[in-house]
């Protein structure tokens, strides 16, 4: 039993079945799992969620943390994460960029699901323990594990952007979604925008008296009244082990530079890292360095665009639509712009060891990051970490969460073709003591709101949340 617990879809750890039959464990990459780890490691900490393998219920115990994985069929993995998740929740929270898709069934499976995860964390928590819920993939699991567990102290945080009225309101199970969330004592998400389209979405469909008081880490917004029980409503923007990163990239100077001299030691590199995923903005970049070559502002000859993605529901059509338009892009470009010996992107579909991509981080004169839509962006804050010699150029979406906290980024509209290029040639071109004057700020301000930050506020807020409706009790 454990007295803090996280919830989320995924695993800390990914599962490989060897050739031999034999089964290890290792652990996985990704902001959330990094986050959490040290507030785990220095309690009686479990971690729930699914291993990514139908049907596996294997439950380790990786570095002190206690391991309950909840088995999925191939079934519920189509119906409720390939489905609900990712092909009605996921375009509906990003603006409507691909239509979503409204299938009972899904919703269905998408309920079984969210109350296995609510059992399996009932069953790993001690009495009064704290359990954080995270994401979009399981909002029901607060409400039910409140149910099943009244003694406990419950957090959900959102990764991605919470929609305006007007988008959710087409949810057919936008009351039961709501009503999900206020099972717990504290709802986070990363900007205040969200919060506010929360506590507005409260009032307007469930007609909850929802007002705002401070609360957060540094904008807050409100609370919901529910009955008996206060629900804490705040914005926490989310970050990363910054110190870590900046002292790992540290040692990758020599193959940074090995990196540029195997591309041909251009005058300007360019780099893109995301997951494959539509709201990325991946194409924006791609028809942006197009234009500018076929304007002749930037020279295909001494240019290059690294562009690093990785393969993402791969079985979703969007995804699909999205991998074939990029790769058709790629192609026109080198084909247009390019010679055999020079192509002018580098395109890899494929994981980048974390060493590595460090290292590409250093080689970048530009780092890319063009979301049409995103909750955060951890790249970008990577990215700033790792130049802690100053240099190089943050290209950043202003629909980026990280836009928010980043101001001396160069922020791009990604939806303004003109203003991407605009902005794009300014990065490459400014003076060096402008862009380290830019770096700078960036560089300090990831140092300074860091994961730790994060994860403490939360669960500062969250302890004081529950505790006050214990009282009420």
């Amino acid at each position: 039993m454990a007295d803090f617990v996280v919830v989320a879809n995924r695993l800390p750890v990914d599962k490989r079945v060897e050739p031999d039959g034999t089964t290890t464990w290792k652990r996985a990459p990704g902001g959330l799992v990094t986050a959490l780890t040290p507030t785990l490691a220095s309690r009686s900490g479990a971690w729930v969620g699914w291993s990514g393998v139908p049907d596996s219920s294997d439950d380790p115990r990786i570095d002190g943390i206690g391991i309950r994985s909840v088995p999925l069929s191939s079934d519920e993995i189509a119906d409720y994460y390939e489905g609900f998740a990712n092909s009605t929740l996921w375009p509906l929270y990003h603006d409507l960029l691909v239509e979503p898709v409204f299938d009972h069934d899904w919703w269905t499976t998408y309920v079984v699901v969210n109350r296995k995860f609510a059992e399996a964390a009932s069953e790993a928590a001690d009495e009064g323990a704290t359990v954080w819920v995270h994401d979009y993939q399981l909002q029901l699991v607060p409400s039910m594990l409140r149910e099943l567990r009244p003694d406990l102290r419950i957090g959900f945080f959102l990764h991605i952007p919470f929609p305006s009225f007007e988008l959710f309101a087409r949810l057919p199970w936008r009351e039961e979604l709501l009503r999900g969330l206020l099972g717990a004592d504290l709802v986070g998400f990363h900007l205040p925008g969200g919060a506010e389209n929360f506590l507005t979405l409260v009032r307007r469909v469930l007609n909850l008296d929802a007002s705002r008081d401070p609360v957060g880490v540094r904008d807050g917004l409100g609370t919901v009244r529910d009955g008996s029980r206060t629900i804490r409503v705040g914005s926490f923007p989310i970050s990363i082990d910054a110190s870590a990163v900046a002292e790992q990239a540290a040692a990758m100077t020599d193959r940074a530079a090995a990196i540029r001299a195997e591309l041909g030691n251009p005058s300007t590199v360019l780099l893109g890292v995301d997951r494959l995923d539509y709201t990325k903005g991946i194409d924006v970049r791609l028809d942006a360095l197009d234009g500018l070559f076929r304007e002749g502002r930037l020279d295909p000859a001494d240019t290059v665009l690294v562009q690093l993605a990785s393969p993402s529901r791969e079985h979703v059509d969007s995804y699909i639509a999205v991998r074939d338009r990029i790769e058709r892009s790629v192609a026109h470009i080198n084909g247009t712009h390019g010679t055999v010996s020079s192509p002018p992107v580098r395109y890899l579909l494929q994981p980048v060891p974390r060493d590595e991509l460090l290292a590409y981080f250093l080689a970048a004169d530009v780092m890319l990051v063009t979301p049409l839509r995103d909750g955060m962006n951890l790249v970008a804050k990577e990215y700033a970490a790792a130049r802690a010699d100053l240099g190089g150029a943050l290209v950043l979406s202003e629909f980026t969460g990280a836009a928010a906290e980043m101001e001396q980024a160069y922020l791009v509209n990604p939806y303004d073709g003109q203003n991407v290029r605009d902005v794009v040639v300014r990065a490459v071109t400014d003076s060096p003591e402008d862009r380290r004057e830019r770096m700078a700020v960036l560089h300090q301000q990831v140092l300074d709101f860091d994961v730790d930050l994060w994860s403490q506020s939360f669960l500062q807020c969250l302890s004081g949340a529950a505790a006050a409706n214990e009282a009420a009790r």
